[in-house]
């Protein structure tokens, strides 16, 4: 499974109807160490699995690689299908990979310079202006209860292949000496190539898949085109890495408030 997942980036398996929350971490065990998620809860009767259920802020529908507002962000990820609605509701992977390999050979240099800050503290309303009072409710109580800030190198060297990726994704807030209007043009165009659609797979669930991908080396999206319709997922994370530039420089968290300090500070 590791040597296909370090190939393909992100594996599918159909009808895994003997999954239940147990033997989901029994089996992401076989394949690293259980991370919990930072500042969510963890669901009832398991030690590390996140539960993203639609009807309460799970709608992950932003590019993004999990978590990489902290330093050593997972190094796999591990989606089970619970409940799925008829219509809708696919995920889409991207290979970051791919997405450096197609950046202009001109480019390439300037992009491994470059460093970008990467929070969990981030406008919700404007990235996700679709999101219910229910979601942006629930970011603020629980998602951003703990605000971190962490500097990643735009592109990072996987520890195992040696290929080169770009690390980027929704919770980049800006790139390290550059101001916020040309952050934001950076990421356009570097965000762009994440988004190409020959870099990228699309899944369409049924209730008991799951999906394995490399984190260190994707993104992905969560379509969100289902309504009111009932969607339920259970992920877990295995223990990452700190990611290391192509000087040999590591990322490194700049920041760590829970959120009283968060308020008090404002």
């Amino acid at each position: 499974i590791n040597a296909a997942l370090l190939q393909h980036k992100v594996i599918f398996f159909r009808d895994q109807d003997q999954l239940t929350d147990i033997e989901q971490e029994r089996f992401s065990k076989r394949l690293g160490n259980l991370v919990p998620h930072p500042t969510e809860h963890v669901r009832n009767g398991t030690t590390s699995i996140l539960e993203l259920d639609s009807s309460r802020g799970g709608r992950a529908d932003a590019w993004h690689t999990d978590v990489t507002f902290v330093d050593a962000y997972p190094k796999i990820s591990i989606l089970r299908g619970v409940t799925i609605p008829e219509v809708g509701g696919d995920t889409v992977w991207s290979n970051t990979v791919a997405a450096y390999e197609s950046l202009p050979p001109a480019f390439n240099a300037t992009a491994e310079q470059l460093w970008a800050t990467h929070s969990n503290a981030y406008d919700y309303a404007a990235q996700r202006p679709r999101a219910s009072e229910a979601d942006r409710r629930h970011y603020e109580e629980v998602f951003a209860s703990t605000v971190y800030e962490t500097d990643h190198p735009v592109v990072r060297v996987h520890p195992e292949t040696a290929e080169r990726s770009l690390v980027l994704g929704s919770f980049v807030q800006r790139f390290v000496g550059y101001s916020k209007s040309d952050s934001e043009q950076l990421y356009a165009l570097l965000q762009s190539h994440v988004q190409r659609i020959e870099n990228t797979v699309r899944w369409r669930w049924r209730a008991n898949d799951v999906a394995i991908w490399d984190n260190r080396a994707t993104q992905h999206y969560a379509v969100n085109d289902y309504g009111d319709r009932a969607r339920v997922v259970r992920r877990t994370t295995l223990d990452g890495d700190i990611p290391v530039s192509v000087d040999g420089r590591h990322s490194v968290t700049r920041k760590k408030l829970v959120r009283d300090a968060v308020a008090r500070a404002a």
